[in-house]
């Protein structure tokens, strides 16, 4: 048995060579931070409170889900939310509605989500039910025209949550409420923000990361007075750079864009490092799983959303899902994280923040600091 022991010793010691080759690999090859003292590496690290999660389904019975590919609808709309809150905090905070991308979840920017209740923010989260990528039948984009509907419901839930069913002591501030979404859900967020008969005029503050928006004029971007921060990758297989986010300064003057320089779409998911660190960049993955339920759709339809009367341009052609294969190199995962979660944070800080000298504060590492700090970004004002 003598040889059993020996197999065994030498195949453990093979795993903790492995282990420890690995763990070295994943530190060599991890992003680059912002050098030590820089106003970005001090606005990444810092988080006042503590954060908890805890989950809740809400259903709206007032609409339902439609049919979808063969499944049935339902007489409702069925909500799982996450939400991130600071613990041991009470009163009125701000609070933030994320929107998830097709075939994504309510956890797909978790860092983000976990970061923004560290500085005082209830997010709450959603899988929609019929563009998540647990839809029975498959995603179906088309439901987007019923999420700004969602959302309004949403807000009306949280805002009326009774303290003795929710984890927390504090409750959402009615007049502190903001919008954040990747992909389906920038456009989701764009359309609650903005469509004259969609909005909500309860948004004071919208985040669009990757979200198709060509369709949408000045004079759509002009139906509210909502602070508003594009973000843009220019490695973007998906949502083209040149067709959307190039183009945000003309069409909403009073928006801000945030240009990442070889940032792709998958790029700005939680999951994308470590998963896609190794690869030039990971959008092919992502192209095939959306074009595979985009029922040969494979740009934006925006006559869905109204025609020049709403601002929605409809004769302008939307840039092709996908068209440009492959994509450009992109840049580190990692770095594409750490950008989007400083400038969601800072953003939302210059529009909410209490303290007029933290919101100015917010501002500067929003416009100034982070495009200082990070070679790949650039950022155009516009409040």
């Amino acid at each position: 048995m003598r040889w059993l022991k020996i197999i065994g010793i030498g195949f453990v010691a093979l795993l903790v060579v492995l282990v420890t080759a690995g763990g070295a690999v994943f530190v060599l090859t991890s992003p680059e931070r912002p050098a030590e003292g820089t106003a970005s590496r001090v606005w990444l690290d810092s988080r006042e409170h503590l954060v908890g999660q805890t989950d809740v389904i809400f259903v709206d019975e007032s609409r339902p889900t439609n049919e979808n590919r063969g499944v049935p609808g339902k007489p409702e709309r069925t909500f799982p939310l996450t939400v991130w809150y600071p613990r041991d905090v009470d009163g009125r905070l701000p609070l933030i509605i994320h929107s998830h991308g097709i075939l994504s979840n309510r956890t797909e920017l978790e860092y983000a989500a976990a970061h923004l209740a560290g500085l005082g923010y209830i997010v709450a989260a959603p899988d929609y039910p019929l563009t998540s990528g647990s839809t029975e039948g498959g995603a179906n984009a088309l439901d987007v025209v019923n999420q700004p509907a969602d959302i309004s419901f949403l807000i009306d839930s949280l805002l009326a949550w009774p303290e003795d069913e929710r984890p927390f002591a504090a409750e959402a501030d009615p007049n502190r409420i903001g919008l954040s979404g990747y992909s389906l859900g920038g456009l989701t967020s764009y359309l609650t923000t903005y469509h004259p008969r969609w909005r909500d005029p309860r948004i004071r503050a919208t985040a669009a990361i990757a979200g198709p928006s060509t369709g949408f004029t000045t004079r759509f971007f002009g139906n509210s007075d909502a602070q508003l921060l594009s973000i843009a990758g220019t490695a973007d297989a998906l949502i083209e750079y040149a067709g959307n986010g190039a183009t945000m300064p003309e069409r909403a003057p009073r928006g801000s864009l945030l240009v990442i320089d070889g940032g792709s779409h998958l790029g700005f998911s939680g999951v994308a490092d470590p998963a896609f660190r190794f690869m030039d960049n990971p959008d092919g993955i992502a192209c095939n799983a959306v074009l595979g339920v985009l029922d040969d759709q494979s740009s934006v339809d925006y006559g869905l959303f109204g025609g020049p009367d709403e601002g929605v341009d409809t004769a302008l052609p939307s840039p092709e899902i996908c068209g440009d294969m492959p994509p450009p190199e992109a840049i580190h995962p990692g770095r594409q994280i750490m950008i989007t979660l400083i400038a969601l944070s800072s953003f939302f800080e210059s529009v909410f923040a209490e303290d007029a000298a933290r919101r100015q504060q917010a501002w500067e590492q929003l416009s100034l600091h982070l495009p200082a700090d990070f070679a790949e970004t650039s950022f155009e004002a516009g409040r």
